[in-house]
This record gives structure tokens, sequence and C-alpha cells, in this order.
């Protein structure tokens, strides 16, 4: 058995031991977020950090940034019909398309100066997420492995990293391995899947079966030590103790009024992100909701205002959410994307942009970051950055700075190699309170 798996590949591996807890268990498995090296959070951590979670909510296909937070009101040829706003900010002017982020900006600090070296979809989300580069011959952790992996899960029982409407590719463990992979969420009123006993499996069936594995997984383990094996062993620990958690009922959105739900929107980026703020305040630790369409190469105006209904109420209403409840003090929310859109508008398809990571915009709030400010500056075109250029791997180490993690910390993989969660950024520390 320990042979045949040592031939495996990892994500052979884990789709064995899923069947495995399908078919004996009668439980699905998904990852719970287990170990930290928090231990380590002394060393190269920002003093006086504020923020205690994530909320990342990622804008998945290239957010224009010239229609949204990087207006350029002077240049008729690269806004074309996109007009601009007055914020709660001052100074601070939006695209027509966001008018109640607009009354929210004094909670936002808008980063304009963004570049990415990726001007792909694949290559540049993945890199916004790991801070590396794609590569074939390893799997980078996400963002919220490395959170979790070096700050520890807040909650005993729920997982320490949770992402709806995300792809696996971006939110898996990568070298760390599947315990540090998010849990899933595909519609947010569904909640967590899986996490319950089948109908047919009675408390006392289900209690045999485990008691039965327990004594082959200690014959196993003690003939073949297998590391692969013992992780997806802790997985199973861990779905056990969610299932007979209390606050399980956190992934509930049928436990919110009405209002609550009116005040965020319909569709599932807009209920992700009410189900984001419950879930940061059960003590998750990272919590990445997803918002596609992005990808405007054809008819840019009508996508991005469409896009724009759904972001602007959902966001307006995070923010203000959090701050009602006192939690935007200790939350940081993240806006951001893999890359802008061309200054220049394609007639050609229906006055579309193009992919354009020379120069975009990310925006943070909460978690210790001044309000109502902007950093960083493009050219009078939104083409270049003009001022105070943030890389990708600067913008991550910037929010691991807000954690208080060690973002200088470095971790070898199974391969003996360093890698550190923002590579070799800087965080950006002026925009802190």
């Amino acid at each position: 058995m320990n042979q045949i798996l040592n031939k495996l590949d990892e994500p052979t591996r884990r789709q064995f031991m899923l069947n495995a807890a399908r078919t004996y268990l009668g439980v699905h498995l998904f990852p719970m977020l287990g170990p930290s090296i928090a231990s380590a959070a002394t060393e190269g951590a920002a003093k006086g950090a504020k923020a205690q979670h994530v909320i990342y909510l990622y804008m998945s296909g290239g957010m224009s940034h010239l229609d949204t937070f990087d207006p350029k009101p002077k240049k008729k040829e690269v806004m074309g019909p996109t007009k601009t706003i007055p914020t709660k900010a001052d100074g601070v002017e939006l695209g027509q398309y966001l008018p109640k982020t607009a009354e929210v900006t004094d909670k936002m600090c808008i980063i304009n100066s963004l570049n990415s070296t990726q001007g792909a979809h694949e290559q540049g989300s993945y890199i916004m997420h790991t801070s590396y580069s794609l590569r074939g011959t390893i799997k980078h952790p996400a963002l919220g492995s490395w959170v979790v992996k070096l700050g520890g899960r807040l909650h005993p029982e729920l997982p320490g990293f949770v992402a709806v409407n995300s792809s696996p590719e971006l939110t898996g463990g990568g070298f760390f391995g599947a315990t540090f992979s998010a849990a899933p969420i595909g519609s947010p009123d569904q909640g967590l899947q899986d996490s319950k006993r089948f109908p047919d499996v009675s408390e006392e069936d289900f209690g045999r079966r485990l008691s039965l594995a327990d004594r082959l997984n200690t014959q196993f383990h003690s003939r073949f030590p297998n590391t692969d094996v013992k992780a997806y062993e802790e997985l199973y620990r861990e779905a056990i103790s969610l299932m007979n958690s209390k606050d399980l009922k956190a992934f509930d959105l049928s436990e919110e009024d009405q209002a609550t739900r009116d005040l965020y929107g319909p569709g599932n980026f807009a209920q992700g992100c009410l189900l984001a703020r419950r879930l940061v305040e059960n003590d998750v630790r990272f919590v990445e909701v997803q918002l596609g369409g992005w990808d405007t190469h054809y008819d840019n105006f009508t996508a991005v205002e469409g896009r724009c209904l759904e972001f602007d109420q959902a966001y307006a209403a995070l923010l203000t959410d959090l701050d009602k409840r006192g939690k935007l003090k200790d939350t940081l929310v993240v806006v951001a994307t893999e890359f802008g859109r061309t200054p220049e508008i394609n007639t050609d398809h229906s006055d579309g942009r193009d992919h354009h990571p020379g120069a975009f915009s990310c925006v943070l709030a909460g978690g210790g970051v001044k309000g109502g400010v902007k950093y960083g500056e493009t050219d009078s075109t939104g083409g270049k950055v003009k001022e105070n250029e943030v890389s990708v791997q600067d913008f991550n180490a910037t929010i691991a700075y807000a954690l208080g993690l060690p973002y200088d910390l470095v971790i070898m993989s199974p391969s003996k190699r360093p890698f550190k969660i923002a590579d070799k950024g800087t965080p950006v520390t002026s925009i802190f309170g």
C-alpha cells in the first residue's frame, strides 16, 4: 500500500484519500488548515500590527483601473464614455460606476501604482496569489495558505482559509500540503458542503467505523510511515471536529435577517461578501471571494458597468457592516486583480480594452490602513507608473505586514529551495496609521 501511494502524484493521492473517506466513513473531506509556525512570527513582523483577518476580494479577468479607481478625467480619448464622480475623501475621484464605493472612500487606501511582470490571465493570477511565477516543476502555496502557516488558525475547529467561488489552482496549499489548502465554497447560500454525516449513516455506525479506521491507521503507520497519509489522517480528525462544532452555523446565511442580505445585494459575489463577514466574526483567518467577468477585450464600458453593479453595492456594504460591528479595525479588506486594462480603446472590438500589467490599481481598507488616501500615481494616461511603484510582491508583503507576519522569514520547500510569503517584496509601511 505504501509503495503504491508513493508512486502517485499529489492530486492522485488526494483523490485516493477523498474517495476512501466517502466510501468508508460516509463523509466528504475538505482541507482543514492545521498546524502553524506562529512561534516564528516575532521575527520580521510588523510592530503594533492591527489586522487579525483578511477578506481578499479578487477581481478575476483584469479590472480596468481607468474606469474604476484611477480615472483620468482630462483625457477623453482614454476615458471614453466613463465620467468621474467625487467621493467622501478629499482629492479622490472614482469612475462613475462606483457610486456606493465613493461613499466609503474615507475607509480606503487606493494603490494606483501596481506593476506586474505577467500579462496573461493564468500567469498573472498565479503570481498575484503566490508572489511567484508559474512553474511546471513546483506548486507554490497561496497567500491564504502562507497566512495560516505563519500566523496559525484562530478558531480551533473552523478552517483557517476559506475560498468562495475561487479556483482551487489559486487557493491550494502548494508544497505546504493539502492541510493548508482553502476549504472551498461554491454557492454561499449552500454553505460548507459535505460537512455533515450522510443521512443513511447512523451516529453509532459512524463511531464504529471511526474506531475501526483508527485501529487500521495505527497498524499501517507503525509499519509504513508516510507523511502524505499522515497529513490526510489529520484531515479526518479536523473534519470530525468541525462536524461537531457549534460554530458550523457561521457558514449558514439563513441566520442573517433579510435587511442585511439586501444590504449586500443579490448574486454569489455579494452574498459571498456577507459570508466572509460572518466567517471573520467567527475567527476564520483568511477568506477569499472571487468576482469574475473583468476580461473586457470587447465592449469594455458595458461590461465594466455590469461588473461594478454587483461589486459596488457588496463592497460598500462589507466595509460599512464591518465598521458598524467593530471588525474593520482588525480585518484587512483587499481588492486585487491580475492586471489593469490599456489606455487605448480598441474600436475594432466594440470599444474594448486589452491586458495591461504595466500599471493598475488595488485597494486596502481596515486592519490599521489609513483611510481616504491614495498611494502611488500613474502618468496622464494611466499607462505607466509615475511615482511609488508597487510590485505584486510588495503588495503581498504589505498584507503580511498588516497581519504582523514575518514577511522576511525563509521556509524551505521539500526540494530544499528557499521561499518567503512575498518573495523579495518590501511592505509599503507609510500607508498605516
